[in-house]
């Protein structure tokens, strides 16, 4: 990523960013209550006694909610404080029925981490590091709904009590793109723990966006705060508007006001809100209904053993113990489901072809990432995905291996059980798409080709070297292209001296 600058009439200024990602918490329950948190549930069917804030009700900590939050910490290399504490957060909102929030802001479940992103995807090794300041775990509010009645706003509380994870960034990216890359990476890191399904669309994970700008060398300015905005590409154009729009008004003499502001995704642009509040303005103090959270050393260490292997330690395995490079490797595990239906097949092919994981590693990157994608695009609606199974791919990529069909050959047998679903050797068979190894059957067509081409050959003999795609050209024709281009390069060799 080359540095990212606005030019202004006054020189160049450069923008400083920091994110709060708000990710919900894959578990059973709410953060203090038994409710179920499915999306999508009509309204206020998942509200218990406690998230409806009724008299004499006291929370209980979910102890899964704590356990993926710890887990997320570690995932990024963070402090884990062993002792933390809830605190009220007050404030009056319709969609808040206790009148305040149960968060964390004097002593946090986790300190200080970090993740490194990638600065360029052609070369992974790239990077640069950004990092966290803490994790700590909340409850979220309800939701208004102002468009269902004319004169009135709805309010439905499933969300209340939905367990979040506020992960607080350090002021450290300078682009749209490094915090495209940072919400990215964060949003895969999450994902491979299973702490949180990273589904922006549902609202699983969102982000406050931070905003300031500067002259090179000088001290922050002063900084908005673009509220809840829920798509990468969405999170890239507020920083955008925003940083040009503060360039604006500081070159125009005027200064910024710190304050919340909302994202239109419509017209690209942000708006006021509200005066951003500062700590005091919420009245925090140590919720008295709540504990302090103490975590004992076997708990720990049960959440370290319970990690996967990251994705930067997969890359590095991809690239160090298969052979990949960088830029596939760290294709394939960009995201959970693309290495797991590549290790899969991976296995699976290796398996059938009797061979070692590296030996077919490369071929099978390629179908996952470039081939099978490709064909799955162009088959469009009149094929299956469900086809596509691991069994059947690891089949056409045996029959590749072993020279019964080309890539060509192995892109129509795909194409054919994305619509039928049939077994991709019988489909070869049945539709002629196996290629010919047979060398007597290979030389046959040659010996007409060399024969009904006197001439070129003659010149070919004299030096014209070039002509010798024309034979292979010609021989693969007479073949309806099922002749094995290997075997015919070979056997024209021989032929033609």
């Amino acid at each position: 990523m080359s540095t990212y600058t606005i030019q202004g009439a006054t020189g160049e200024w450069e923008v400083v960013i920091g994110l709060e990602v708000h990710a919900q918490v894959t578990s059973n329950a709410k953060l203090f209550s038994g409710a179920a948190t499915a999306f999508g549930a009509e309204p206020n069917t998942q509200v218990s006694l406690v998230d409806a804030a009724m008299p004499g009700m006291l929370p209980v900590p979910n102890r899964e909610c704590i356990r993926q939050a710890v887990r997320t910490g570690m995932a990024i290399d963070a402090q884990i404080n062993q002792w933390s504490r809830f605190d009220r957060k007050n404030y009056f909102y319709a969609d808040l029925p206790q009148g305040y929030q149960i968060s964390q802001l004097y002593h946090p479940l986790v300190g200080e981490g970090h993740l490194e992103i990638s600065l360029d995807d052609k070369n992974p090794e790239n990077t640069k590091r950004i990092g966290i300041e803490r994790i700590h775990v909340e409850q979220d509010a309800g939701k208004l709904m102002h468009d269902q009645h004319p004169t009135m706003s709805y309010v439905d509380l499933n969300r209340s009590g939905v367990a979040l994870m506020e992960i607080v960034s350090k002021p450290d990216m300078r682009s749209p793109a490094e915090a495209g890359a940072y919400v990215r990476k964060l949003r895969s890191i999450l994902r491979y723990v299973g702490s949180c399904d990273g589904n922006m669309e549902e609202g699983s994970m969102r982000a406050d966006v931070n905003v300031s700008v500067r002259k090179a060398g000088d001290e922050f300015g002063t900084r908005t705060e673009t509220k809840n905005v829920n798509s990468v590409r969405f999170i890239m154009q507020v920083i955008e508007y925003e940083a040009n729009r503060q360039v604006d008004v500081l070159e125009s003499g005027g200064s910024v006001d710190q304050e919340t502001r909302l994202f239109d995704p419509d017209s690209g642009t942000t708006r006021t809100m509200r005066s951003k509040e500062d700590a005091h303005d919420y009245r925090y103090f140590p919720d008295p209904d709540l504990l302090p959270l103490e975590l004992d050393d076997d708990f720990i260490a049960d959440c370290r053993a319970s990690l996967p292997e990251l994705p930067d330690a997969k890359r590095h395995r991809y690239e160090t113990d298969l052979g990949l490079t960088p830029y596939n490797a760290g294709q394939l595990t960009a995201e959970v489901e693309t290495y797991a239906r590549f290790e899969d097949l991976l296995a699976a092919t290796a398996q059938k072809l009797g061979k070692s994981e590296k030996d077919v590693a490369t071929q099978v990157a390629n179908w996952s990432l470039s081939v099978a994608p490709g064909v799955i695009n162009a088959v469009g609606d009149e094929g299956k995905i469900e086809h596509a199974t691991t069994a059947s791919q690891a089949a056409i990529l045996a029959m590749v291996a072993d020279g019964s069909v080309s890539g060509g050959q192995a892109k129509e047998v795909f194409e054919h059980v994305l619509k039928s679903g049939r077994d991709p050797e019988e489909i070869a068979e049945a539709e002629g798409l196996k290629q010919t190894s047979d060398t007597g059957a290979i030389e046959a067509v040659i010996d007409e080709v060399l024969a009904n081409n006197a001439d070129k050959v003659a010149e070919y003999k004299g030096g014209k070297g070039k002509l010798f795609g024309f034979f292979v050209g010609q021989t693969m024709k007479a073949m309806r292209g099922q002749g094995n281009p290997q075997v015919v390069n070979e056997v024209l060799k021989q032929k033609l001296g």
